[in-house]
């Protein structure tokens, strides 16, 4: 199947690891969907609201550097084939492929909960995480603002907050990351992966141009945002070659530092990739797989705690030295953010304050 135009999946097959069983195409249905002109209509992004508990995950990796986030949706319309988030669609009876991308879920309760589990006794201030799933800031923030909502009860709450993001749909909000940023409380990342229009446009073909990050780094910075970026993931024979000027555009615009993580293919991740390969640059997709496993012990993907961020063997070491000798010659000296605590009040109006 090729892919559909603005999509980045050329797939939409299920996962087998739930059981599921597979999804059949009834002939009547297809004759239905189809124009008068034979082809099927373009793909419609779908939002299902979804009445969750809590808002708040928790999670004790030793690799990351937050223990709480927040995630106001489930799946992502950017489309990015390499999303490592893809596989937490197979948990809704939904694939990984294009469902991941246009079957979307919102959580329109989300500051209401955040509100009333910063309101717990037990609630332990540390930075709440926001885009480690699906990003924030997608083109659906847009309408359900759910992600600013959220964000207005941190600054209530004078919360401190990371915000991972690909969008700069992010300056939207400038004028609560701007108080959140004069008392310490808030860091930005903004992921580029490639300075070239045309391989950002299959590889996240709904996510904003990349210049256009570019300038929402420089926007962020002049305002006093602290912002690092992110130049992950790497992926070796098709982006590597842009780390330098990728590292050296984003000091030019102000970023604090770069981070990089080299690709990662969990689950149902590596098929849709290799297929992605196989149609947009089949002339080196053996090449790209070989490399992923060798920098992955073998495999398409290495799950282990420390190893999955960095990888190991020699195109990892190489990709890490490049890096490195790049951060270096911009200026990056690793300069740490360290996020403020100590200005936590229960959210206003929170009758457990009472006691």
């Amino acid at each position: 199947m090729a892919t559909e135009k603005g999509r980045g999946a050329t797939a939409n097959g299920e996962s087998r690891r739930f059981n599921m069983s597979e999804r059949k195409e009834d002939g009547d249905w297809l004759d239905a969907l189809t124009e008068i002109d034979g082809a099927p209509p373009r793909r419609r992004t779908e939002v299902t609201i979804e009445r969750a508990r809590t808002i708040i995950s928790r999670n004790n990796s030793p690799d990351i550097a937050f223990s709480q986030s927040i995630n106001a949706y489930r799946g992502c319309e950017h489309g990015c084939i390499y999303c490592f988030a893809r596989p937490t669609h197979a948990y809704h009876d939904l694939s990984p492929g294009l469902d991941f991308e246009t079957r979307l879920f919102a959580k329109p309760d989300a500051a209401a909960l955040l509100r009333k589990e910063l309101s717990r006794k037990s609630h332990l201030v540390s930075p709440i995480a926001m885009g480690t799933n699906t990003d924030p800031y997608q083109p659906i923030e847009r309408d359900w603002k759910i992600t600013r909502q959220c964000l207005e009860i941190l600054w209530e709450c004078r919360h401190p907050v990371y915000i991972t993001t690909k969008s700069d749909r992010i300056v939207r909000d400038l004028d609560l990351l701007t108080r959140l940023a004069q008392e310490r409380l808030v860091a930005v990342m903004i992921s580029v992966t490639s300075l070239n229009p045309l391989t950002a446009r299959t590889l996240e073909p709904r996510a904003p141009h990349p210049l256009r990050r570019v300038e929402a780094i420089r926007t962020l910075a002049q305002s006093g945002v602290p912002v690092v970026a992110s130049i992950s993931p790497i992926i070796p024979a098709i982006t590597d070659h842009e780390i330098e000027d990728i590292i050296e555009r984003v000091a030019s615009a102000g970023a604090l530092d770069a981070t990089y993580i080299p690709v990662r293919l969990p689950h149902e991740v590596a098929p849709l990739f290799r297929a992605w390969l196989e149609e947009h640059y089949p002339d080196r997709a053996a090449k790209v797989m070989a490399i992923i496993r060798d920098i992955r012990g073998g495999r398409d993907n290495d799950p282990n705690f420390g190893s999955r961020m960095r990888g190991r063997g020699v195109w990892a070491d190489l990709i890490r030295a490049r890096f490195q000798k790049a951060r270096r010659r911009a200026g990056f000296t690793g300069e740490r953010v360290t996020l403020r605590t100590d200005l936590f009040r229960r959210p206003e109006g929170d009758q457990m304050s009472l006691f």
